[in-house]
């Protein structure tokens, strides 16, 4: 059996490094050769929990048909947030919570798919159902990457799945959630040591919405404050990207975790469509405030996409 690559989206987060670590474990187990690679350096989020744990960054790639003939993805499916020569591979296992879209294989594949708050929460179904334990070690980064979609929790994305994942994990990796999860979170939104470059494409993922290229950038705070003295800046740096890469739209969710309020910044157009999706308008500065909204996947794209459509 030739040797396959595991690895989840560009601009990885937490869950994306940490599923690829789960199912690449699980697929051994299982009788395949894998190795969990990265699209990406690792977030300050996920640095905090690799290092926490004492877990190994994972090898990044820029491609992968120089190395192997097939590849497992995780926590994505669309081609645009995948390794850039992913229409060279053969897919054989796919394993995501996400929307499906511009996807498509030649070959037949395995294919899992639950509307979940985290790709790890499934994994620790297949885990059961497969009668593997779990290492310590390796519960403590599932875990994470639960807390970290789901924003402990608290994210309308979570199910009752994700809650019941998160205390079997919390339970092998003997870890008060709560009282971790709320330090994790905290590790993340440290944005005065980053860039702007950095801040608009650390958790940056890019969709195709009603013939339109959309770019949305997630970033977590604990202050609006944080961003506000760099609005400025951070749009520039979101137009500049923009030009470069030809997007129509670019979104970034600047999510409080501590109260789960969100404030949009939008550089491009049709800004009729941001303000149609939310049904809210646009300030001066370009700016929207959504309180309650904390989740790209279920809260901003959904709406967005039927509004470009």
């Amino acid at each position: 059996m030739s040797k396959e690559l595991v690895f989840g989206h560009q601009s990885p987060d937490t869950d994306a490094i940490v599923a690829a670590k789960a199912y690449s474990y699980l697929q051994n187990q299982l009788g395949y050769d894998t190795e969990a690679v990265a699209l990406g350096e690792p977030n300050a989020e996920t640095a905090f929990v690799l290092n926490y744990f004492d877990e190994p960054t994972p090898r990044i790639i820029k491609t992968a048909k120089d190395e192997v003939d097939s590849v497992m993805l995780v926590d994505h499916n669309e081609f645009q947030q995948s390794v850039s020569d992913i229409k060279d591979l053969t897919i054989t296992h796919v394993v995501d919570h996400h929307r499906i879209s511009n996807f498509r294989t030649d070959q037949p594949l395995y294919y899992r798919a639950e509307p979940v708050g985290c790709c790890s929460t499934i994994l620790t179904e297949m885990f059961d159902e497969n009668k593997i334990d779990i290492p310590v070690q390796l519960a403590g980064l599932m875990l994470s990457a639960i807390i970290s979609d789901t924003l402990l929790l608290k994210s309308p994305t979570t199910t009752d799945k994700d809650r019941i994942a998160v205390k079997t994990l919390a339970e092998i990796a003997d870890i008060d959630y709560e009282k971790y999860g709320i330090e994790m979170l905290k590790a993340g939104t440290n944005v005065a040591a980053k860039s702007d470059q950095e801040l608009i494409d650390s958790d940056a993922k890019s969709f195709t919405m009603g013939g339109k290229n959309v770019r949305i950038d997630q970033i977590n705070v604990v202050d609006f404050e944080d961003i506000d003295k760099r609005q400025d800046d951070i749009k520039n740096a979101m137009a500049t990207e923009a030009q470069d890469k030809n997007y129509d739209l670019f979104l970034v969710l600047v999510t409080n975790v501590l109260n789960s309020d969100s404030r949009l910044i939008v550089v491009g157009d049709p800004v009729e469509a941001v303000e149609k999706a939310f049904n809210n308008k646009l300030s001066q500065d370009a700016t929207m405030s959504l309180p309650g909204v904390v989740s790209r996947k279920k809260q901003v794209v959904p709406p967005l996409n039927e509004a470009l459509s």
